[in-house]
């Protein structure tokens, strides 16, 4: 055999050879098949109930404590103990906070009330301040467009109080998602009017119509809103696990909020339960029928809510809040950066 032959028989057979090996070594082009969503779990959350009362329904959330999680004082607590200061900036958008504790880290989270100053505000994102942490500016939405102005004897120039939280979905919605103030301003009249008709009567305070803050603390609102805080209150006792809650209204999910820590949840679980508990009221349909949701609905709400499309809002050097979205739902990711990025609470919204 010629020598250009017996070359040319060579090139063919490693040719030949090389092709069968690539089959194996170069992955398949085209779309993957999708995991099925038992191949989804959800961050190893496990769920109990459902409790119920009238049109509410409520699901607890289980899961480990995350490691070194920090247990914040919630702003609540901190004005209340004289610890922190929210000053009035004369900017409808944005206030300061400052933290005069020497050791205690606080939890700000958005949804927040702050009730004074020149007209109630929301805080709209979650900031964890440091102690000693200065005035450090932080967005928020307007929630009585009705005042520019001191109420009664509230300082004009700090905010009292903070023992409420913005109630409805859609406002939720508008002060996470669109971050509108002409929206929020809507959604709060919505929700005034709901309740007044909820109570039957008006629940809009002759001291300021338009504060969302006095309405909720209306007399016949409170009572209403305090019969599901009584029948719930107690479903956490004894657990020593519970890491967050999901609910659904009228049968249609709502939202959810998961945190860090087991102690963390629970210092947070009255103010969620009556916000929730309000809210409720407010969405009350007459009717004697409970509507319940499935504990696989509720599966699927929070690994749909983690899949969406995702993007990174520095609140501070050290507060990042994640955000994802899809078609259905919305998810918020705290971290702390001072902690190698933990997370530290999570927010799921259903649109």
């Amino acid at each position: 055999m010629k020598r250009k032959t017996l070359a040319l028989l060579i090139s063919v057979a490693t040719f030949t050879v090389g092709l069968a090996l690539a089959k194996f070594s170069i992955p398949p082009r085209g779309p993957k098949t999708p995991p099925t969503k038992s191949n989804l779990p959800v961050n190893n959350y496990s769920l109990s109930g459902p409790f119920s009362y009238e049109n509410l329904t409520i699901f607890l959330i289980h899961g480990p404590d995350q490691a070194n999680s920090k247990l914040f004082m919630p702003l609540q607590e901190a004005m209340e103990r004289k610890l922190v200061i929210v000053h009035e900036t004369s900017d409808v958008n944005e206030l300061a906070i400052e933290n005069l504790s020497k050791t205690d880290e606080v939890f700000v989270q958005a949804g927040d009330i702050v009730k004074g100053g020149q007209q109630d505000r929301v805080l709209a994102v979650d900031l964890i301040v440091a102690p000693h942490s200065g005035k450090t500016p932080i967005d928020a939405f307007c929630v009585e467009h009705g005042r520019w102005q001191q109420r009664g004897a509230e300082s004009a120039d700090q905010f009292s109080v903070s023992d409420g939280m913005v109630a409805t979905r859609e406002l939720k919605m508008a002060a996470k998602e669109s971050r509108s103030q002409a929206q929020v301003w809507d959604r709060v009249d919505a929700a005034q009017v709901r309740l007044s008709r909820s109570v039957n009567a008006d629940a809009r305070s002759m001291a300021s119509r338009s504060s969302l803050q006095l309405t909720i603390e209306n007399e016949k609102v409170q009572a209403s809103a305090l019969v599901y805080t009584k029948t719930l209150s107690a479903i956490v006792e004894g657990k020593s696990d519970v890491i967050g809650y999901v609910f659904a209204i009228n049968g249609k999910l709502n939202s959810a909020d998961v945190y860090a820590s087991d102690a963390l949840f629970k210092r947070f679980w009255q103010k969620l339960l009556r916000t929730t508990a309000i809210e409720a009221v407010a969405e009350r349909s007459g009717s004697d029928k409970t509507e319940t949701v499935s504990a696989d609905a509720i599966r699927d709400f929070l690994a749909d809510a983690e899949r969406g499309q995702e993007s990174t809002n520095e609140v501070t050097e050290r507060t990042h809040m994640l955000r994802r979205e899809t078609e259905k739902s919305l998810f918020f990711e705290t971290r702390d950066m001072a902690q190698n990025g933990a997370w530290v609470h999570r927010s799921y919204l259903a649109r």
